[in-house]
């Protein structure tokens, strides 16, 4: 049987620093359908480069603004529903972006709930097995030691 490559996307694991918590805090949104927690992904841009895209999503869907890193983390495949019932595998590529403003006004705000959790909150939360080993992958960077710079997010 003939199987299509999956669909190409791009995504960010936004996170900011408390100066009294030892790890980060990751953003979660829900999705505009199945309300289920995910992180902010999308489809290319032309002309973008992966990160931006990331980047982007993150502005468009969380409201928020950073530093994001030009190397990926890793990533994750899940099943997209398209309209009509049609579900179409996806592999996402995940990027950081450490958070530096939070904005009040921003294209999708209003049509999804967000939420700050620690690492592991988020790995509970979210659906998709490989983007949970992601998470703990991501916690695992702050444990014991100083925090990346964005060039390390990215090993």
């Amino acid at each position: 049987m003939l199987r299509r490559p999956p669909r190409q996307q791009y995504a960010a694991i936004c996170y900011r620093l408390r100066k009294k918590q030892a790890e980060p805090e990751v953003l979660l949104l829900t999705s505009r359908d199945t309300g289920r927690w995910v992180i902010p992904k999308g489809w290319p841009m032309a002309g973008k480069k992966s990160y931006a895209v990331a980047e982007r999503e993150a502005y468009e869907e969380a409201g928020v603004k950073g530093k994001v890193s030009e190397e990926p983390i890793g990533h994750y495949d899940y099943h997209k529903g398209m309209d009509g019932g049609l579900k179409i595998l996806c592999r996402v590529q995940v990027h950081t972006l450490e958070v530096k403003n939070v904005l009040k006004d921003f294209p999708e705000k209003g049509m999804r709930r967000s939420e700050w959790v620690n690492c592991e909150e988020a790995a509970a939360r979210v659906r998709e097995p490989e983007l949970k080993v992601l998470f703990h992958k991501f916690a695992q960077q702050f444990s014991g030691a100083a925090a990346p710079t964005v060039s390390q997010a990215g090993e």
